[in-house]
C-alpha cells in the first residue's frame, strides 16, 4: 500500500521546494496536481517525470477512487498550484477518503503563504486565526469579519487585487482602525509587505493598481474591558457602512460584535439617522 504526501510547494520562489519534496515527487507513482499545466512548468524545472493528473475543486470528488487506486499500487504526492495543499485548496476530500480507505497520509511541510506573511507582520503569533478569501460582497463580508472582531486573535485573511480596497474599506467599518500588515507577491520579485493601520491601508492601495494575490494580517480585538464605543463613533461606523449600500439588518449585525451595542439598538440608531 501507498501513502499520500501532501507535498508543500513556493508560492513564488522555486528555491523554497525542499530537498526531501523534490525526493517525493520523483519518486511518488503519481502526482495529483491542481492544474497539471501550471504544475507542469514545476516539474519541467526540476526534471520531474512522475505521472500526472489533475485534482481540483470540480472534480476532486470524481478524482478519489482514481486516487484510491493509484495508491493501492504506490505511494501519491498531492500538489495544489502554490503553498500548502488542503489549506485554502483541494485535498481535505482526499485526506479524508484516504484515511478511510486504512492509506497513511504524511505531510511534506513548505511554503504557506498565511503563516508566511504572519511571521514577519511584527503582530502576536502566539494565537491566531485564520479565515481564508474573504466573501466576495461587501454585505457578506461585514457579517463575516463582525462575527470574529471581538475576538483577541490576529485575523488572516487572503484577498484578490481587484476586491482589495472594498474589502479594506469594510473591515475599516467593522474592526475599526487597527493595525495590520498587507502581504503582497510574497517570495516574488515584487514582493511588498505593507505595515500601519487599516485606514493607512486604505488610502495607500487607493493610489496603487493592485495587483498579485494579497494576504492580510490584523491585530485581534485588544482586552480593553468591556468599554463600548460612544455613541459618536458608531454614528461614524453606520454612516460609513450606509454609503457603502448595506442594509440596516447587516450593518446592526455586523456592528453589534465589534462596538458592544445591543443589535437592537444598533438598528434604530440606523433608521433614525437614515
Amino acid at each position: 500500500m501507498g501513502i499520500l504526501y501532501l507535498v508543500s510547494t513556493p508560492i513564488g520562489n522555486l528555491e523554497d521546494l525542499s530537498p526531501r519534496a523534490l525526493r517525493i515527487l520523483r519518486q511518488a507513482a503519481l502526482i495529483a496536481a491542481e492544474d497539471t499545466r501550471h504544475s507542469g512548468i514545476l516539474l519541467k524545472h526540476f526534471e520531474i517525470k512522475t505521472p500526472l493528473t489533475s485534482y481540483f475543486e470540480h472534480n476532486k470528488i470524481s478524482k478519489l477512487d482514481r486516487i484510491l487506486e493509484a495508491l493501492a499500487i504506490g505511494d501519491v504526492a498531492l500538489i495544489s498550484d502554490a503553498g500548502t495543499p488542503a489549506i485554502n485548496d483541494p485535498g481535505y476530500e482526499l485526506v479524508q477518503a484516504a484515511l478511510a480507505a486504512g492509506f497513511d497520509v504524511h505531510p511534506v511541510p513548505g511554503a504557506s503563504a498565511p503563516i508566511a506573511a504572519l511571521t514577519v507582520s511584527g503582530l502576536p503569533t502566539d494565537s491566531f486565526l485564520y479565515l481564508g478569501y474573504l466573501p466576495h460582497k461587501s454585505g457578506d463580508r461585514r457579517k463575516a469579519v463582525g462575527q470574529v472582531s471581538s475576538l483577541p486573535y490576529t485575523l488572516i485573511f487572503l484577498e484578490s487585487p481587484h476586491r482589495i480596497v472594498n474589502s479594506l474599506e469594510d473591515l475599516l467599518a467593522v474592526l475599526g482602525d487597527r493595525r495590520i500588515c498587507v502581504a503582497r507577491e510574497m517570495t516574488k520579485l515584487y514582493e511588498e509587505f505593507w505595515r500601519g493601520t487599516v485606514s493607512g491601508a486604505v488610502g495607500y492601495f487607493q493610489t496603487k493598481d493592485p495587483r498579485g494575490e494579497f494576504t492580510l494580517v490584523i491585530e485581534g480585538q485588544k482586552n480593553e474591558g468591556s468599554a463600548c464605543w460612544t455613541e459618536s463613533e458608531l454614528l461614524a461606523a453606520i454612516k460609513q457602512n450606509l454609503e457603502s449600500g448595506s442594509s440596516a439588518k447587516e450593518i446592526s449585525s455586523a456592528l453589534a460584535v465589534s462596538s458592544g451595542w445591543n443589535k437592537k439598538e444598533v438598528y434604530a440608531l440606523i433608521n433614525k439617522n437614515k
